[in-house]
């Protein structure tokens, strides 16, 4: 009896701990989301969404945000569909061209494993480098290089955890009846699709919030991004070059700017979330 009331105790205390973790989480989220809020709604307008700045905007004159918005949408994008087109082969590859458990398989997902952790300072610092010797300036091309990078490790390691949830006798079956490795990879492909968008959310989540790894290769415009090899903003950029100005009104619009980032990619996960939704009867 004294196990179990051990065994009891152990749970109950387990229990809590998890109720006050949840607790805190959802509390820190509710105090983020509403310090935007009540800091933010009172300075976001139409016209600082549908305006790129004007002369003065970052010492609280006139013009909106619009150059930035676009320059995240554009690099985030870009560089999610890069890191997706590269990545899922890579995963696709590693499961089922790669003998289980051998010395290439286990290497390449523990280097993944290290790239995926690496902050994108990092990256940011060897894209400038490559950048410099290759007489790239900063532009978005480079924004895009430099996210693409970051995020391929995200989409990899994504991919490879949800192939592994595959029954094993699902390949088993599937080579028996005497298909191909790529036919395989389709009916694996098939199987994972609504985890696919899982993986594609967190690339593009991770794109379009990063700072310091943008800073060094994409620079910072005023004007609307046009072409590739300009220079092109970012909201989280933008964010930073405004909560840096000891204005009121200028780091009130830096808040206001976060609550459009947090809704755009509150967006992003309700169309995937509806995407996967829809993908989930095509599961085997």
């Amino acid at each position: 009896m004294s196990n179990i009331k051990k065994r009891l105790r152990k749970e109950k205390i387990a229990k809590v701990a998890m109720q006050l973790s949840g607790i805190t989480i959802t509390g820190s989220l509710f105090f983020i989301i509403g310090t935007i809020l009540y800091k933010g709604l009172p300075y976001l307008s139409w016209e600082m969404i549908s305006q790129a700045p004007k002369g003065g905007f970052y010492i609280g004159k006139e013009g909106g945000i619009l150059n930035a918005i676009l320059g995240s949408l554009y690099l985030a994008t870009c560089s999610t569909v890069l890191a997706t087109v590269i990545g899922i082969p890579i995963s696709i590859f590693l499961n089922i061209y790669v003998k289980s458990g051998s010395f290439l398989e286990r290497s390449c997902k523990l280097l993944f494993d290290v790239l995926f952790g690496i902050p994108s300072i990092v990256y940011g610092a060897i894209a400038f480098s490559i950048m410099v010797w290759m007489g790239i300036r900063a532009s978005l091309l480079g924004g895009i290089i430099t996210i693409t990078l970051l995020t391929i490790p995200i989409v990899v390691r994504t991919i490879d955890e949800l192939l592994k949830t595959i029954p094993i006798d699902l390949k088993h079956v599937t080579f028996s009846l005497g298909a191909t490795r790529w036919e395989l990879a389709k009916i694996f492909l098939k199987y994972i699709k609504p985890g696919i968008f899982t993986a594609i959310l967190l690339a593009f989540g991770r794109a379009i919030g990063d700072v310091a790894g943008v800073l060094l290769t994409t620079g910072f415009s005023d004007n609307l991004p046009k072409y590739i090899d300009e220079p092109a903003a970012t909201l989280p950029l933008a964010i930073f070059f405004q909560l840096s100005s000891p204005i009121p009104e200028v780091q009130g619009r830096a808040y206001a700017s976060a609550l459009v980032l947090t809704c755009i990619i509150l967006i992003i996960v309700i169309c995937t979330h509806l995407l996967a939704s829809k993908q989930q009867k095509h599961k085997i």
